[in-house]
């Protein structure tokens, strides 16, 4: 009993009052870690693998078919169960929407989870050796130590989900912004005498410098077609995976004229002048927004040395002769 007294009592002399707590706090994040890559390696009992074999033929699906396809190559494959939605639908909205952000690597899902996984794990130690020396060096709050403990572990688990959100935005505008030049570009090819499928590939050749984003997604259109894959399914496909409702508009117009039998170049030409047109609202909007925004800065920056420069000199006039008084 004195042996452990004499522990707890070292224990607290270093770390502070919380000292035992944190150190069980530590010694379970090591467990933690020590663990988990045996219960990854863990094998499938036999007759569960029979059961899915059984559901995945009863879906219509082969035995060995699997919502993944590893190559071996990939670091992060045998972490796959873990780092990666187990539902279908999950893992196919998460796809998505890595998709609209950009990244169209096969294991993009799992890098984004593990960067989750070890930002929020390494923010989670740093703001425990912060918190013990904080401990150290003077006695701190309860609510200050669980903050500054668990506070740079939820921002370091929740920074890629930020990152991917800001380049999703990014992507976005960036193909709002270009769509109207890339229709009367597209416009004009079919108007001179080539195929959508030939002005589809001319508008993102010409499109790459100023907008990327967008001479990707026509590019992934041209080589779909060129595939064999439908141009109607091709341009929904485009529709989903930009999630903008301008392309999607866009989208209906195309099948619409391709269903009904009318012109393209029609089609486009009408489409085109309502993207530009809209183009002209969304600069008229931002500009009668702009004096709203400029009123805050007006009245915190004009307002103040306005007033000291007018009423300053008779402020201290008065001053001074109430003092000399």
């Amino acid at each position: 009993m004195d042996f452990v007294n004499n522990i707890n009592a070292m224990v607290t002399g270093t770390l502070g009052p919380l000292g035992p707590l944190l150190l069980l706090g530590g010694l379970g994040i090591v467990l933690v870690a020590c663990t988990l890559p045996f219960m990854l390696k863990k094998q499938p009992e036999p007759f569960e693998k029979i059961k899915s074999q059984r559901v995945a033929v009863a879906a219509g699906k082969a035995p060995g078919q699997m919502l993944r396809k590893g190559n071996g190559k990939d670091k992060l494959d045998k972490f796959a169960t873990f780092l990666e939605p187990q539902d279908e639908k999950e893992l196919s909205a998460s796809r998505l929407r890595m998709l609209r952000a950009g990244y169209r690597a096969k294991n993009a899902v799992r890098i984004f989870h593990a960067s989750q996984f070890i930002l929020g794990i390494g923010f989670l130690l740093a703001g425990v050796v912060y918190a013990m020396i904080q401990s150290a060096q003077g006695e701190v709050s309860t609510q200050m130590m669980i903050m500054s403990t668990l506070g740079p572990g939820a921002i370091g688990y929740y920074i890629p989900q930020y990152w991917v959100n800001k380049r999703l935005k990014e992507r976005q505008q960036e193909i709002v912004s270009g769509f109207p030049d890339a229709l009367d570009m597209m416009l004009v090819c079919v108007e001179a005498g080539q195929s959508l499928d030939q002005s589809i590939i001319r508008v993102a050749k010409e499109s790459r410098a100023g907008y990327p984003a967008l001479a990707e997604e026509f590019e992934i259109v041209a080589h779909e077609v060129k595939a064999g894959k439908e141009r109607v399914t091709v341009l929904k496909d485009m529709a989903e995976r930009v999630n903008i409702p301008d392309v999607a508009s866009f989208v209906t117009t195309l099948v619409q004229s391709a269903t009904f039998g009318t012109s393209i170049a029609e089609a486009l030409r009408v489409y085109s002048a309502e993207m530009r047109d809209k183009r002209v609202m969304r600069a008229e909007e931002k500009a009668n927004v702009l004096p709203t925004k400029l009123t805050l800065g007006t009245m915190m920056f004009t307002v103040p040395p306005l007033m000291i420069i007018l009423i300053g000199p008779s402020v201290y006039g008065i001053s001074k002769s109430l003092g000399g008084g």
